[in-house]
């Protein structure tokens, strides 16, 4: 693990403190560019899309050049989408630059998935999965107050700057920073031999069943970023207390990414997986019980630690079930299944709650995360690694 620390747990933390400098002013940046509130957190949303537009040729390009070689990729591309932000005159450039960002975050995230089945022994890959699970959360969590340090002395786009910065940083220790070589006697991911298409068919059982679990996990995962700001307002809660409560939760989460992944080794994914979207549904699901600063907090904070719990565990899943034949195209259509997820969960919790009260909206979507706990309950056995080591 701590050889690891050089060449992927630290880039991916640098790499995501510039998309949390950027994520609290994407949407302010839209508004300054003539956007509605509407259109500016749709704009937020084109992330989400981009995500999922890119991974499968993330694999395709991971596939051809390298996980190395396309993570730098993704870093100049990134660079590219963070100046066209920067320097957006109008709505539809920053609307193509989001799109350009989240389809580089794709191929980043996949390509150190990728790696990492393949250095790491089975014995240890949960837990290298969580540390980076655990990286990516630590610099989105410190992203934000690095941005607003800047912003405060430059202006709204400094943050850009900041993200332009750390994904140069990241780029850079990927190019100086000598990967470690798979252990004896692991094979690694055979390369070039199956279509995407090939992949989905031959695998078509997987992916109809764990797969489609993903994306529940995964529109579960992004709307407990939403549901407790949108809680808070409805509820009157200011918006310093709010941020507070945030802030408390995030640190909450960033300290259980690596028992948590030791745990999912020793006893098997199940360990983890289950009680991650147990006890995260539970806690969306109390959230309209809430109606004031202190239980509104307690209620995140068991959020979070169900957020923390599963830190790593989508991608862990996802290798254990992928291949060796075809692993990176596995990879790809399985990030095409958790990311759709991610980005529809905040647009299900919208609908529900246009459609009813917010309430009901994000009481279901704590049913969701209970039903999703159900199925893992029934799938995860039957395509992972659940014997102890």
């Amino acid at each position: 693990m701590r050889q690891l620390t050089p060449s992927v747990f630290l880039p991916a933390m640098i790499y995501e403190i510039g998309n949390g400098a950027i994520a609290p002013i994407i949407a302010l940046t839209a508004i300054g560019l003539g956007a509605s509130p509407a259109l500016a957190a749709l704009l937020v949303g084109l992330l989400g899309i981009g995500r999922v537009l890119g991974d499968i040729p993330a694999s395709w390009l991971a596939e051809r050049f390298g996980d190395r070689r396309a993570m730098v990729m993704a870093a100049g591309l990134e660079t590219v989408a963070l100046l066209g932000c920067y320097f957006s005159p109008s709505i539809a450039i920053f609307a193509v630059a989001l799109l350009l960002s989240g389809m580089s975050t794709a191929t980043f995230y996949l390509a150190r998935q990728s790696y990492l089945a393949d250095v790491v022994a089975l014995a240890h890959r949960a837990r290298a999965m969580s540390t980076l699970g655990g990286s990516h959360r630590i610099g989105l969590f410190v992203g934000p107050f690095i941005g607003a340090l800047v912003v405060r002395a430059v202006g709204l786009n400094g943050a850009y700057l900041v993200a332009i910065a750390a994904t140069v940083c990241a780029a850079v220790l990927l190019l100086t920073i000598a990967d470690i070589a798979p252990p004896r006697g692991q094979g690694a991911a055979i390369r070039g031999e199956k279509s995407s298409r090939a992949v989905l068919v031959e695998h078509r059982i997987i992916f109809s069943t764990l797969g489609v679990t993903m994306i529940g996990c995964g529109a579960v995962l992004a709307a407990r970023q939403t549901v407790v700001p949108l809680w808070a307002e409805h509820q009157g809660i200011g918006a310093a207390e709010t941020s507070l409560i945030f802030g408390t939760a995030g640190a909450v989460e960033m300290l259980l990414f690596y028992p948590a992944g030791k745990i999912a080794d020793r006893f098997g994914r199940l360990a983890v997986a289950l009680p991650w979207m147990l006890v995260l549904g539970g806690a969306i699901a109390a959230v309209p019980f809430t109606s004031d600063p202190p239980s509104l907090t307690a209620v995140a904070i068991i959020m979070s630690i169900g957020s923390g719990i599963g830190a790593g565990t989508l991608m862990t899943l996802g290798a254990d079930a992928a291949p060796l034949v075809g692993r990176l195209r596995f990879l790809g259509i399985w990030r095409v299944l958790s990311d759709s997820g991610y980005a529809a969960g905040p647009a299900v919790l919208s609908a529900i709650a246009v459609g009813t009260s917010l309430s009901v909206g994000i009481t279901a979507l704590g049913a969701m995360g209970l039903g999703a706990a159900a199925a893992l309950k029934v799938f995860v056995p039957k395509h992972a690694a659940t014997r102890p080591n």
